[in-house]
């Protein structure tokens, strides 16, 4: 295995891409005004800003009204809501302001349209693609189906890859929630640098025979193409599973795991809520399916995956568990494992201009993937929200320009983790201590 590298990596992409998101107004989890598509029903939404909302506590209270919150500044967030949310909000005391879009407030414009992105089967497409141009070092597999029934497809991505070799494995995944679909074009960059790159690039060459990849491109697609093969985006964020005794439709697939489901007021129980955790963990068909892949990786009694990245747009930050308490340790999270989250996080923000931090800082949630990854496998996960800071830069919808540049700047992250999927306590200098033979 590979020894602890002194020194950080930095590349002229990293540092150029560092410069302009720090002229970027400074914000987190932000989102563009969206066009037709609420929160669990078909009415007009829009984005509103929330002002006196400052602290986690404060962020967490009101996501515990069933707000799903988009983007966090220093003094008060912004939402997604329509008219009859609002007034709701309105009514319990919040102060909201509607926003005009990001193009009237001469910023950068939206995405031009939802062509800007691969579709759904377009994304098949270029797996396909790849696997068929890479055969020694690709294959794909259908590892279950959404609730409409569409192929959740896992990529496979190693030097010998037909073989199941005892090596660490990383998984990598994108679209849990619908709308972010630079997300996916994040998968596809990263399956194109890896394969194109073997054999070429002596670091991708060395970690390829060492390492195994997974790739899933869409966890929820069926929520991708409700949000953007209709002509136009709508701003969709759950799954499109009915949910019976509501007209609602939809769960938040990254509410619907099986740690601490519900437990914390990270969530809602409401259909209607953007942030919905279903009636049961696992409920959501989508969560089940990667859920089930991932346990079917224990061999042996041992988990082979040992480190995780779920990408998400936006707010360019690097998050780790816990979600659902404040606390930086927890039962099954000790002081050890907290450093090495905090060290392992903070070294992959230094390649990308991210902001790393707890996830619970933010503020909490519940039925999380980084949670449930940590807590019940003993992965360690991390959640990526990629570019942009704010809704300035086109929120979850930003121009199709800005998407070479923007998974690129992932690319030393990306290598950073499969570095220390080895021993992730190699980066505290503990890997005797955890990962002797």
């Amino acid at each position: 295995m590979r020894m602890l590298r002194s020194g950080k990596r930095t590349t002229t992409t990293a540092a150029a891409v560092l410069t302009l998101a720090l002229a970027l107004i400074c914000g987190t989890q932000a989102t563009a005004a969206p066009p037709p598509a609420a929160p669990g029903s078909d009415t007009a939404v829009r984005q509103y800003e929330v002002a006196g909302v400052a602290t986690a506590p404060e962020r967490t209270a009101l996501t515990r009204t069933g707000t799903a919150i988009d983007e966090a500044g220093p003094g008060s967030v912004v939402i997604t809501a329509d008219a009859a949310q609002a007034e709701r909000l309105r009514g319990l005391g919040y102060e909201l302001t509607a926003l005009t879009a990001p193009v009237e407030r001469q910023a950068l414009p939206r995405a031009a349209a939802p062509g800007d992105y691969h579709t759904y089967g377009e994304t098949l497409a270029a797996v396909a693609d790849a696997e068929a141009r890479y055969p020694d070092l690709v294959s794909s597999q259908v590892i279950g189906r959404s609730h409409q029934g569409r192929d959740i497809v896992a990529v496979k991505i190693s030097a010998n890859v037909a073989v199941d070799e005892d090596e660490p494995e990383v998984l990598f995944t994108h679209n849990q929630h619908a709308r972010e679909h630079l997300t996916v074009e994040m998968a596809l960059y990263t399956l194109a640098e890896l394969t194109a790159q073997y054999g070429t690039d002596a670091e991708i060459t060395e970690l390829l025979d060492s390492r195994e990849v997974w790739l899933i491109p869409s966890v929820n697609p069926d929520g991708k193409v409700y949000d953007q093969e209709s002509g136009s985006f709508r701003s969709w964020r759950k799954n499109r599973q009915p949910n019976s005794g509501s007209s609602a439709i939809g769960t938040d697939l990254n509410r619907n795991w099986a740690h601490q489901w519900g437990c914390c007021g990270g969530s809602s129980g409401s259909p209607s809520s953007d942030t919905y955790r279903g009636t049961a963990a696992e409920s959501a068909p989508e969560t089940g399916v990667v859920a089930d892949f991932v346990r079917g990786r224990v061999i042996g009694g041992e988990q082979q995956i040992t480190a995780h990245i779920d990408f998400h747009t936006y707010g360019e930050l690097v998050l780790w568990p816990y979600g659902y308490t404040y606390a930086d340790t927890a039962p099954g999270l000790t002081q050890d494992d907290a450093d090495a989250f905090e060290a392992l996080g903070t070294a992959l923000a230094d390649t990308n201009g991210y902001t790393p931090q707890q996830a619970s800082d933010l503020y909490i949630t519940d039925g999380s993937v980084d949670d449930w990854m940590w807590a019940d496998q003993g992965i360690f996960s991390f959640t990526f929200e990629m570019y942009p800071t704010s809704s300035l830069g086109g929120g979850f919808y930003p121009p199709g320009s800005v998407i070479d540049r923007e998974t690129s700047r992932n690319r030393e992250a990306v290598l950073t983790l499969l570095d220390y999927a080895d021993c992730a306590y190699r980066i505290i200098g503990k890997e005797a201590q955890y990962c002797a033979a």
